[in-house]
């Protein structure tokens, strides 16, 4: 049984905004999607601009998702790290896997 005591807080954050800039690559075409209806359905009466103010937001998206996803990942880091010196951290059982499997054919 292994403890995990703590962890690195800018590779957690670095990891964490990649994941949340690719969910916000993700997310672009609905986005895009609303823009391009806000443009189509929208009245003489509307705002002209909401559709163009949605197609930025939806450029805009994945950099701030990708901010934010790393600015939380290093708080979450920093507040796991705090809390694991007062609980001893998660506990984990790991086992070893075999990098190298053998064949069942016999051709290898």
């Amino acid at each position: 049984m292994y403890s995990l005591r703590s962890v690195g807080v800018m590779s957690c954050a670095k990891i964490m905004g990649a994941v949340y800039g690719c969910l916000g690559l993700v997310l672009l075409p609905f986005f895009f999607l609303g823009g391009v209806a806000s443009l189509l359905l929208g009245s003489q009466r509307s705002q002209p601009l909401a559709g163009i103010a949605m197609w930025f937001l939806a450029v805009l998206l994945p950099i701030v998702y990708g901010v934010m996803g790393f600015v939380m990942g290093a708080f979450t880091a920093w507040v796991y790290n705090l809390t694991a010196r007062w609980a001893g951290g998660i506990r984990l059982e790991l086992k070893p896997v075999d990098t190298h499997p053998q064949s069942n054919l016999g051709l290898i």
